[in-house]
């Protein structure tokens, strides 16, 4: 991957007609070549509307979009160089894999090779890329879902375009099926060596895919960046709860960096927060990731285990504390409680306090000291 940037969108805007609210707010992205990205956030979030506008099937009401440094915002789709896989994959059922491949490439191939690859060299070229070679003749039904999938990607590439965009690429697979194939489309994008944007809901399948995540909410991007900053460091309260699914436990500010929450006091380093330091009873959100939390059988324990899921590799513990609150808590699999069990609680790692719903502001992680439920 190089650093040079291969497509910019510049204070990006979207109203539909008849709505009084925009779908896309002030949305500012930079991709560099050679990257993936993921456009991660709930259904309504505006992301496939965002992809669309990239792809040239909608107009942005403000705004521009820089593709390998020229403005394509006025372009028709087939002229801005970006590759389409939709999210039914779009094949014609009449044509077999190499027409369907064909299809793609007629206008375009001359204008990208010349005469020093034909169409059926470039067809074999990139059925060797995603790992179909020989299926030249096959129909699409005689395909299974993943194929299918691997063939639009296969139409997407053969142009060879600046930028491939890929709209929830794997919600028509089972599970099974999406997991083995998360790694294959990322390592055929890689091998290809392009620049790609795709579309999720899925909070696992953007971090294990993508180099950069943005995440949306209410048409605004919320915070753009590696998937371990993503997960590690929220910038928001809602980035916090939509990509960590982590717990929140209220608190309160007390003195020399000590927050009061249902945990116990929790103490954050001054240095690491980032706003005015608070005034003492200021209140606030305590960040609780569930494998963040160390569950341990004790008669005299203050929490107690209400309900337990079974995930192969690891339990997910439901556990009450005497607040009321209820925390999810990830255990390995070999440790087994039952409920009603009652278990010490000892927090590790940083966490993190968001400060100010409205603002969303947050404070930064400090270190955090182990720590037992209140009364154990």
């Amino acid at each position: 991957m190089t650093d040079s940037v291969i497509l910019e969108l510049r204070d990006i805007e979207k109203y539909f007609p008849g709505s009084p609210s925009a779908v896309l707010s002030q949305v500012d992205l930079a991709l560099a070549s050679g990257e993936i990205l993921s456009l991660l956030g709930p259904s309504g979030c505006g992301k496939t509307t965002l992809l669309r506008i990239i792809a040239g099937f909608e107009t942005p009401s403000q705004g521009n979009i820089l593709l390998n440094g020229q403005s394509v915002v006025h372009l028709p789709p087939e002229k801005r160089g970006v590759g389409m896989v939709f999210q039914d994959y779009a094949l014609f059922p009449h044509l077999t894999v190499a027409k369907n491949l064909e299809f793609g490439l007629k206008g375009a191939w001359k204008k990208a090779w010349g005469k020093q690859e034909s169409l059926g060299d470039r067809v074999k070229t990139v059925l060797a890329l995603v790992g179909l070679a020989g299926y030249e003749s096959r129909y699409p039904h005689e395909l299974s879902g993943g194929q299918q999938q691997r063939i639009a990607l296969a139409r997407a590439l053969a142009p060879a375009p600046f930028l491939v965009l890929l709209d929830e690429p794997m919600s028509n697979l089972d599970v099974q099926v999406r997991l083995r194939l998360r790694q294959e489309l990322r390592d055929i994008l890689k091998r290809a060596g392009t620049s790609a944007i795709f579309v999720t809901h899925d909070q696992e399948e953007a971090l294990s895919m993508a180099d950069k995540v943005a995440v949306m909410d209410h048409g605004k991007v919320q915070q753009v960046d590696r998937p371990e900053e993503i997960y590690q460091h929220p910038a928001t309260r809602f980035v916090a709860d939509f990509v960590t699914q982590a717990n929140f436990l209220s608190a309160r500010f007390q003195e020399r960096g000590t927050w009061e929450t249902d945990l116990g006091p929790v103490w954050v380093d001054p240095k690491w927060v980032d706003v005015q330091t608070p005034e003492k009873g200021a209140t606030g959100e305590l960040m609780v990731r569930q494998e963040d939390l160390i569950l341990r059988p004790h008669d005299q324990g203050a929490a107690v285990v209400c309900d337990r899921q079974f995930l192969g590799r690891e339990h997910r513990y439901s556990v009450q504390l005497e607040s009321g609150a209820v925390l999810l808590v990830r255990s390995p699999a070999a440790l087994s409680l039952e409920r009603g069990q009652r278990v010490h609680l000892e927090l590790v790692g940083e966490q993190k306090v968001f400060v100010g719903s409205e603002a969303r502001r947050i404070l930064n992680p400090g270190v955090v000291p182990t720590l037992q439920a209140p009364g154990a």
